[in-house]
């Protein structure tokens, strides 16, 4: 739906709350967002709130009492994104020297995925 490329020195945290508050601006429809333990902070939930009070934050955490592997819910679907767009070999390791690049192979890469798929069904 929404990717922002930023520089390495900018926290998932950080650059979170600056995705958030263009991804809900382009979409007011949304009302959830899961995420994991890394955006648990004060910090995040307050850039959040004020980016767009509407949207309800689950954080998605690994049980305690959980012992090897746990799938856990919703995780799995960002995951899975990850690994997709992994396969492209330009998105393998980090060879662009602009963000504006890196973020144009991203989108080609997604809008591969979304073709591929649309070709599939028919």
């Amino acid at each position: 739906m929404h990717a922002l490329v930023h520089s390495a020195d900018i926290q998932d945290r950080d650059g979170g709350v600056m995705v958030m508050a263009t991804l809900f601006g382009l979409f007011p429809f949304l009302l959830k967002l899961f995420a994991d333990g890394g955006y648990q902070g004060e910090k995040f939930q307050a850039g959040l709130k004020k980016a767009i009070a509407t949207v309800n934050v689950e954080i998605v955490k690994r049980s305690d009492q959980a012992k090897g592997f746990v799938v856990l819910p919703r995780w799995w679907v960002v995951e899975r994104t990850f690994a997709w767009l992994g396969r492209c070999r330009r998105l393998a390791k980090d060879w662009e020297c602009l963000n504006a690049s890196a973020l144009a192979f991203l989108r080609l890469a997604s809008i591969r995925l979304m073709v591929r798929r649309l070709c599939k069904s028919s």
